[in-house]
């Protein structure tokens, strides 16, 4: 790349799973020099959404466990509308990730017991914890105004994604 800023030029005639590839290289290419979490996350939010912005996304970043009360999450870098400034663990979709450890894949967020609107907009929804050294750090959550927004795919490669943030970056 020439510049960093054409690591935001995703290929919209490649299938998704090439997009998502394309992503992850470009992540850990930006990440391979930087270990600081906060330049490592705001880029990552970048790629995420110019990676989905074709697809209906409407929203990409971060929820950290906030330094200052471990039971809940705080906003972190990200792309899109104002959002939540903190979210209660095992509250919502990005809390039940958080306290389940597992990803959550939400087809239409209105049938989510206990969903957290923070945009009306917002359909479905995928949150994903971030682990390192077998400890929550926070999550990484991606809106949609589609029903369906996520599948399967964006599951495995996001989760991929996961695991290299928690490698790259010194929390």
């Amino acid at each position: 790349m020439t510049h960093h800023a054409d690591y935001s030029n995703f290929n919209t005639s490649v299938s998704r799973e090439e997009s998502l590839e394309t992503l992850l290289l470009s992540y850990n290419s930006l990440a391979e020099s930087q270990t600081n979490w906060v330049a490592n996350l705001a880029n990552c939010s970048s790629l995420l959404y110019h990676c989905y912005k074709d697809n209906g996304v409407n929203w990409a970043g971060f929820y950290l466990v906030d330094p200052e009360n471990s039971n809940q999450l705080i906003l972190g870098p990200f792309m899109g509308k104002v959002a939540c400034q903190t979210i209660q663990i095992g509250k919502g979709v990005c809390g039940n990730a958080a306290k389940l450890l597992i990803t959550q894949l939400v087809p239409n967020v209105e049938n989510y017991p206990g969903h957290i609107a923070c945009d009306g907009d917002t359909k479905s929804e995928i949150v994903l914890p971030i682990i390192q050294n077998d400890k929550l750090i926070g999550v990484l959550d991606l809106d949609c105004i589609n029903l369906n927004g996520f599948t399967n795919v964006d599951k495995f490669y996001l989760e991929k994604l996961c695991n290299d943030i928690s490698k790259t970056c010194k929390f």
